[in-house]
């Protein structure tokens, strides 16, 4: 399935072009095929599907992070740089400035041996150049614009010395301190529980929209999509089934299985409802 490269019609210019993006292993299984879309600045895009649909091979192959062993193909361009075939050395400064990813698992995204300020100092030393109290000022700033407690206690702290809650508020800190354009959302809440998960996602909701940023949000769960992206693309098996804006979505699903998804969402609802 093809789709339009701008989801928004309205869009005149994309932050993030995405053009029969393909992801295959070395021995030439396809996980990701033919996946084609555009994301203009401000705008919040969803991907959905179940475990294994290529929803964080994209990411990655976005921001050329793929693991050895896994090619990508096609096109992406992200602020008009190509991103397939680029250098390290090209994309290292479009990652942090220009695009930034929040992972699942903070635990696994973070150094466990080195103390938060610390971590988080590295990319705005690295891309924007602070030093000294400067750098100590930022690092704090960005810990305090997350809602943690004790930004410096914070900063003296590893890893796991902090609940799993403030981790990921670190996590979403270290991405966002750079202030770049896009924030790539790979399951951010998925590790925590619901009330811990609620006020991630607004930090996430009230952050991106003070800035203005653009978001591709990746999620298995609709109910989240539904309450942080405008347009959504779902996948099955490597391959887009339908994608457009999210109330079309939830209201007139035009594949069996974005149907299956939505009643599914409906059915979680109302159980809940009832308990």
């Amino acid at each position: 399935m093809t789709l339009p490269v701008a989801l928004n019609p309205r869009a005149t210019q994309n932050l993030l072009d995405v053009t029969n993006l393909s992801v295959s292993t070395d021995d030439g299984r396809e996980l990701v095929r033919s996946l084609t879309f555009g994301l203009a600045a401000g705008e919040r895009l969803g991907l959905i599907g179940e475990s294994g649909s290529g929803k964080s091979l994209t990411s990655l192959a976005i921001t050329g992070l793929l693991a050895a062993g896994l090619t990508s193909s096609g096109s992406v361009k992200l602020a008009g740089t190509e991103v397939i075939g680029a250098s390290e050395r090209a994309l290292m400064p479009l990652r942090g400035s220009t695009a930034a990813i929040v992972f699942q698992e903070p635990l696994s995204s973070l150094d466990p041996l080195m103390r938060l300020g610390k971590q988080l100092a590295e990319p705005l030393r690295r891309h924007q150049g602070l030093q000294g109290a400067a750098l100590k000022a930022a690092v704090l700033d960005a810990f305090a614009e997350v809602s943690l407690p004790d930004p410096e206690r914070i900063a003296r702290s590893y890893p796991f010395e902090v609940s799993g809650g403030q981790r990921q508020r670190v996590a979403i800190a270290m991405a966002l301190a750079c202030r770049p354009s896009l924030l790539i959302a790979d399951e951010p809440t998925t590790a925590l529980d619901v009330t811990v998960q609620a006020d991630v996602l607004d930090l996430l909701d009230r952050v991106i929209a003070e800035r203005g940023m653009s978001l591709l949000f990746i999620s298995h769960d609709l109910a989240v999509v539904s309450r942080m992206t405008d347009y959504v693309i779902v996948l099955k098996n490597g391959e887009a089934v339908e994608a457009g804006s999210l109330e079309t979505l939830l209201t007139a699903p035009r594949h069996p299985y974005t149907a299956e998804l939505v009643r599914s969402a409906r059915i979680l609802d109302a159980a809940l409802e009832v308990s």
